[in-house]
């Protein structure tokens, strides 16, 4: 496979990447067996997903345990299989690590407890997937390289000293809730970096640095383009502030400012 292609990014971290991902492609091909990439943020996802469709890769699926997950890996398999074989691999890529609090303990934890738990015991954060949360523990999701060291270590971790720790099969997937918290937003227009400002609550100073920090996704696509006219309908992603449903324009106020109602994913 010609490498050259890779010229074509300036970015470091981005060339690392892909010729990571070219790796396992002619993996692939070179053992006829299954290759699978860590778990990716959005950027990186979608980074990935452009440079294969632009080398016609085929035989690939894109995978996070549920269909609303933002942290997903790439799956690359020969073309003797199909994606069912590939499914019915599933359990040998990813597992969960399940944690059920006691009863003193419950609806006390948040993602960033759970998140910072793991990462506390050395773990890279590319090796998690996501972390579904509710009132009686998690379910992390996880390479199954790394399953056997959490379940062991986990429970050494004060917080979790008292929880039961087990791993489940990823069909086992506690169900996930998608709560929404409605709210109106007022933007002086759809640009952008309005739009972001106003659902960061920031600057307009500090909305430009998180979107030239690549921190924001339009329809899971990264956008740098300060000046892009959001629309309803649209999802806005803001990495570290949440995922925002852009539901409906309600009209304007007397001032000529567009009124905004909001679909904030919690």
């Amino acid at each position: 496979m010609n490498r050259d292609i890779l010229n074509d990014y300036r970015e470091k971290d981005n060339k690392i990447l892909l010729a990571q991902i070219l790796d396992k492609i002619e993996m692939v091909e070179k053992n006829n067996k299954i290759e699978y990439t860590d778990f990716l943020d959005l950027a990186q996802i979608e980074l990935v997903q452009k440079f294969i469709n632009k080398i016609k890769i085929e035989n690939y699926m894109v995978y996070g345990g549920f269909e609303q997950a933002e942290r997903k890996i790439f799956i690359f398999y020969p073309e003797k299989f199909n994606g069912t074989v590939v499914e019915k691999n599933l359990s040998n890529i990813v597992q969960i690590i399940r944690i059920e609090l006691p009863d003193d303990l419950k609806g006390k934890y948040t993602h960033r407890d759970y998140l910072g738990a793991v990462i506390k015991l050395g773990i890279e954060r590319k090796k998690i997937g996501d972390i579904i949360v509710d009132n009686n523990g998690a379910d992390i999701i996880v390479d199954k390289d790394i399953v056997k060291f959490l379940l062991e270590n986990l429970g050494s971790l004060t917080r979790f000293s008292k929880s039961t720790i087990t791993v489940q099969n990823i069909d086992d997937l506690r169900p996930v809730e998608i709560k929404k918290e409605e709210l109106e937003i007022i933007v002086s227009s759809m640009r952008l970096d309005n739009v972001i400002s106003e659902l960061a609550r920031c600057s307009r100073n500090k909305a430009l640095d998180i979107i030239n920090m690549e921190r924001v996704f339009v329809n899971f696509e990264c956008e740098t383009k300060k000046t892009k006219q959001i629309k309803s309908g649209d999802m806005v992603t803001i990495r570290g502030k949440g995922r925002f449903f852009i539901k409906e324009l309600v009209g304007q106020t007397r001032s000529g400012r567009t009124i905004i109602k909001i679909e904030k994913f919690v």
